[in-house]
């Protein structure tokens, strides 16, 4: 079974080797038709502390570290997008 990947911001890298991770989903409204944003932050392990706040990273499901992290960074973005099936290419500059 695959493993699932999330796109999110990181909203805290204050502690050590872990990220807070915001994903946001949108999704139609089944009454009102309207569609509606919704946000969860996942706590994801980033052993190298590369992470900073504000940047758009990957994190994939994996064993859990402690009681609430259950997810990991996914260091390659590119090996990221293609495991989500996203299709989103890094450029390259010629």
């Amino acid at each position: 079974m695959p493993k699932r990947v999330l796109q999110g911001v990181v909203v805290s890298d204050k502690t050590d080797k872990t990220i807070v991770v915001k994903v946001e989903r949108r999704f139609t409204h089944p009454v009102m038709k309207k569609t509606v944003r919704r946000s969860k932050n996942y706590h994801a392990h980033d052993e190298a502390n590369v992470a900073k706040v504000g940047q758009t990273v990957f994190i994939e499901e994996s064993r859990p570290y402690s009681k609430t992290k259950t997810w990991k960074l996914v260091e390659d973005q590119a090996a990221a997008a293609e495991a989500s099936g996203t299709g989103v290419e890094a450029t390259v500059e010629a």
